[in-house]
């Protein structure tokens, strides 16, 4: 019952209303003389310098669900858990060399949206639209996952009802009050409250990672009780260490991650809105620091198995819901008060990344689909008031895949996810470093690679919700006529992998045939554009003068460049 929790909610609740009050608040913070502007309302001035753009990111990417869900998957498998760790590491580098391409591309040209780059780059208004459309479908179950981990934290916390309503009440009311604050604020709010967030996850794991091998025997005892779990599993893939059945499994979906996860529009989003190239070099050398924090979370899931810790009962009979295991090991291991900033950091690390997200999808349709299709004129204040209220259909959306779907299924539906954001590797990430790709092509891969991961989801079922198909991302390769063999493979890296080879053999039969491939409207020296550079599409104005604002003569000087002059293709 909720009254034995009764500090847990009072310190969770206080927290909440805390940094729901920042997000209010954030609208004048750095606040611009127009927030009616999608660079104010979106990309928050395109002026965030490094310590913001590194809680932002930081924030955006790791989420309550991987507060939850990376130690869940170590308690229930094993070293399969821990795909995330090289993953994250994988993708710094990657971004390094391609998305400082893309802030100087969209900096120059005023592109909000990776779509708004494939349409210039492309001259392709189809191509772009395709492209919106799948950053939109990905991004709407990652904003319902956010909710899976605030309901671990009410399910343990005994808030919760007999009825469905009542059941989520509590997530209604808080993803009004998100809806809220970022309806006002835009991308100001999750950039103030993200250090809030970070902080509390920083205090948490380390307080934690020092007290829990010293109350539960020391690491030693942790691994022994982990080993000996998973010696008695049926499944012969569970383990602390991976064997021939996983391993191909556990590569791949590293591999394909990374590549998945800063072509998600909100990792965009946050990319973006920061100040300089340098910036962005600055937090994908430091950002790493990150995944350190990542693999302390992800030893929770071994630590709660040495604890003893029952799951919560699930949403199917008979099953056990494995993301309440850190909610539970915290209340079981630590006084009432430090639980409940525990439950407070992962409540607070679902609002920013769920806050970034709905703004990405609100401005991929409004820049992309809006103005393309249903109001080439409109002015930028209408660009502005039509991404509000869109942000608010995406989040009602999301409130109702938790609502109306088993979360099970919310989160296979992200692994889904992952698979159609990639798909748009080709157009966007190569796209940066090459137009030799026809736009033909590109949306005939793209087709292709789609077809080909939906087949291969729809074949994969779920034993734990008895679903027969879409029920997780790893495929069984007996069905490509491997016979007798066990082993697994992510569908996303299999999908692209047919895009991009469709995209090549297609390129070459439309340049054989001399089909037209538009014009390309970009020049080489757009995609090494920098802070300060006279040719920069100035804001709606120049941000207020602090430490970490856009230069004053940033504005001026973009001022006198005047217009990009049309180019030849590169």
């Amino acid at each position: 019952m909720w009254q034995d929790h009764l500090t847990e909610i009072i310190i969770f609740t206080l927290l909440f209303l805390l940094v729901s009050g920042m997000g209010f608040v954030a609208a004048r913070w750095r606040a611009p003389n127009d927030m009616a502007h999608l660079d104010e309302w979106g990309l928050g001035g395109r002026s965030f310098g490094g310590w913001i753009t590194w809680f932002l990111v930081g924030g955006d990417l790791y989420t309550a669900y991987t507060f939850v869900a990376v130690p869940a998957l170590l308690f229930g498998a094993g070293a399969a858990g821990f795909f995330a760790v090289p993953y994250t590491i994988i993708i710094y580098p990657l971004v390094f060399l391609v998305l400082v391409r893309l802030w100087s591309v969209s900096h120059r040209h005023g592109f909000v949206t990776p779509a708004d780059f494939v349409r210039k780059r492309f001259d392709s208004p189809t191509l772009a639209l395709i492209i919106a459309i799948t950053g939109i479908v990905a991004t709407m179950p990652y904003i319902a996952l956010q909710l899976v981990g605030i309901e671990a934290v009410l399910k343990t916390m005994g808030v919760t009802g007999e009825s469905t309503i009542a059941r989520h009440l509590p997530i209604i009311v808080a993803f009004a009050i998100l809806a809220a604050y970022t309806y006002q604020s835009g991308l100001r709010a999750p950039a103030l409250i993200a250090f809030v967030k970070d902080t509390l996850i920083y205090i948490v794991i380390l307080v934690a990672i020092i007290y829990l091998p010293y109350k539960l025997g020391g690491w030693g005892s942790i691994f022994d009780a982990a080993d000996a779990k998973f010696d008695a599993s049926p499944n012969p893939n569970d383990g602390i260490t991976l064997n021939a059945n996983n391993q191909l499994q556990y590569i791949t979906l590293a591999l394909g991650s990374a590549l998945a996860l800063f072509l998600y529009p909100h990792s965009l989003t946050g990319v973006l809105a920061s100040r300089s190239r340098d910036v962005i070099k600055r937090n994908m050398s430091a950002l790493p620091a990150y995944s350190l924090l990542l693999g302390l979370i992800a030893l929770l899931g071994y630590a709660a198995i040495a604890a003893e810790v029952t799951p919560l009962p699930g949403a199917t009979e008979g099953s056990v819901d494995n993301n309440t295991v850190v909610p539970l090991l915290f209340e079981q291991q630590f006084p009432s008060w430090f639980a409940g900033i525990a439950f407070a950091a992962i409540g607070i690390g679902a609002l920013v990344p769920a806050a970034i997200m709905s703004i990405a999808a609100a401005n991929l349709f409004t820049r992309n689909i809006y103005k393309e299709y249903l109001r080439k004129d409109a002015t930028a204040a209408q660009e502005a008031n039509v991404s509000k209220i869109t942000s608010l259909v995406v989040k009602i959306g999301a409130v109702a895949c938790i609502v109306f779907l088993d979360p099970q299924f919310s989160i296979d539906l992200q692994l889904i996810g992952g698979v159609i954001i990639l798909q748009t590797l080709p157009a966007v990430a190569l796209g940066l470093y090459t137009r030799w790709f026809h736009r033909g092509a590109l949306v005939a891969g793209w087709a292709a690679g789609m077809g080909l991961g939906m087949w291969m989801l729809y074949q994969i079922p779920n034993p734990a919700t008895k679903r027969a198909h879409f029920g997780g991302s790893a495929f069984p390769l007996e069905k490509f006529g491997f016979d007798g063999s066990t082993r697994t493979i992510y569908v996303g890296l299999v999908a692209v992998a047919l895009n991009l080879l469709v995209a090549v053999i297609v390129t070459l039969v439309l340049r054989a045939a001399k089909v037209a491939d538009g014009v390309d409207g970009t020049v080489q020296d757009d995609y090494f554009a920098d802070e300060g550079d006279p040719r920069l599409v100035p804001g709606p104005k120049e941000s207020q003068p602090e430490s970490e604002s856009l230069p004053e003569s940033a504005g001026a000087d973009a001022a006198a460049g005047g217009a990009v002059e049309p180019a030849p293709k590169v």
